[in-house]
């Protein structure tokens, strides 16, 4: 059986991104019913708001799910941390800072830890400081990025062979050939954001999936080079201004206000791609359609089980 299949108690290796604010309990539901690993982010929202979202999961389904916490980023990081050891939650997530000092009280509780990683060093020390898995994520994902942009297809092997605990390749992924290119890599799975936001259980403004539907291979851009806050989004009229402020010299205080929570909402959920940005990986150019979660996850493992078996043949 897949090493991260029988460690999460799932059926396929396909797990949901932490998606901040704009993740809601009936998408993470659809994915974990459908057989992956469904994923509630705790981003900036209140106790109480994730509360009642671990509430709607336990009571919709019985099967394995995941709460994301950014350590930093999260303004009541030690309230949501109790909040999922009172509620057991099956896996957490932890990113956006050290995990280590949290890891051992949440396995102690009964709780999967993988933690999020962008290089071979951090993902070596979570590993020594007990993960069950990692996720690698490369520069090519959706959202707040590491400063070293390094790529899926040069971390995953890399962070291979330094750690045993199974791997989850994150970043330009979004079909069933995408899961077999990182299977050959020595990922044990994958971990999916942009893919998952262009489903019909999304609650998200159909402007946005549809952009994501629309966009090309460069229809990305990164914005907060300039004051080491990498991220990337769509290339809406929204992350043009950003482009524009930062050449005029943005400082990190103005970055940081004009990309917080609030405007990830104004574009994500109201669609106003004015006044809002839109979190999207690199994929993005990939997806051409809005399935069903199920549709999806069915037809990328039927789709990463037929690449495998050409490859072979090729060879021969």
């Amino acid at each position: 059986m897949n090493a991260l299949c029988e460690l999460l108690s799932i059926q396929y290796p396909i797990i949901q991104g932490g998606m901040g604010n704009v993740s809601h309990p009936e998408l993470a539901i659809a994915i974990s019913e459908a057989g992956g690993l469904g994923t509630i982010g705790a981003g900036t929202m209140k106790p109480k708001e994730i509360q009642q979202m671990i509430e709607k999961i336990k009571e919709a389904t019985n099967k394995p799910y995941c709460l994301n916490i950014p350590l930093t980023v999260q303004p009541y990081a030690d309230e949501v941390m109790a909040l999922a050891l009172e509620y057991k939650v099956p896996v957490i997530s932890l990113s956006a800072g050290n995990p280590v000092p949290y890891i051992k009280k949440f396995q102690k509780n009964g709780s999967k830890v993988i933690c999020v990683v962008a290089s071979v060093r951090h993902a070596m020390k979570a590993e020594i400081g007990g993960a069950d898995a990692i996720v690698a994520e490369g520069f090519e994902a959706a959202g707040i990025n590491s400063e070293l942009e390094l790529t899926t297809m040069t971390l995953i092997p890399q962070i291979i062979k330094k750690v045993k605990v199974p791997v989850i390749a994150a970043g330009g992924i979004a079909d069933g050939k995408g899961l077999a290119a990182v299977w050959a890599l020595g990922a044990a799975g994958v971990q999916m954001g942009t893919r998952f936001i262009a489903t019909k259980e999304a609650l998200v403004h159909e402007r946005y999936k549809q952009l994501i539907v629309e966009a090309n291979d460069v229809g990305t851009v990164i914005v907060g080079r300039s004051v080491g806050r990498v991220r990337r989004l769509l290339n809406t009229p929204y992350a043009q201004k950003l482009v524009k402020l930062e050449k005029q010299g943005l400082s990190l205080e103005q970055f940081n206000d004009l990309t917080d929570e609030a405007h990830h909402i104004e574009g994500a959920v109201k669609g106003n791609i004015y006044e809002g940005h839109l979190n999207a990986g690199q994929i993005s150019g990939l997806i051409e359609d809005v399935p069903t979660v199920g549709e999806l996850i069915e037809l990328m493992v039927k789709e990463a089980k037929e690449t495998i078996e050409q490859l072979y043949y090729r060879l021969c």
